[in-house]
């Protein structure tokens, strides 16, 4: 790896640069770094750590969390009409005297 004097500004790269912002790992000319809460960071890191983009990257967080909590819902109401249509059978068709030979619709082979 290079020492930071053989490096160049990355946003101009006429200029030398005297820093390497700990956060995005490039280097940068004085004009492109300051100081914040004792770093020395480029300005779109700084950017990227107001308190407005941590709101925004929380955000999909929360879309995510609501989108989980909306499908549990939806597969337990699945779950649950199921159940509902089960319990509406007749009888007949859980003691398997539906499917008896007085069923029209059974099909039963006489053996010769």
């Amino acid at each position: 790896m290079s020492e930071i004097y053989d490096q160049r500004c990355r946003n101009h790269r006429e200029r030398e640069a005297v820093a390497r912002c700990p956060i995005c790992r490039e280097f940068y000319c004085r004009e492109c770094v300051t100081e914040h809460l004792g770093r020395v960071i480029c300005a779109k890191c700084l950017a990227d750590d107001t308190p407005q983009s941590r709101k925004d990257r929380a955000r999909p967080s929360i879309v995510r969390a609501g989108l989980a909590a909306v499908s549990v819902l939806v597969v337990w109401t699945c779950f649950f009409l199921l159940g509902r249509s089960l319990l509406m059978l007749p009888d007949s068709f859980h003691d398997g005297t539906v499917w008896s030979a007085s069923d029209p619709l059974s099909f039963t082979v006489d053996e010769p």
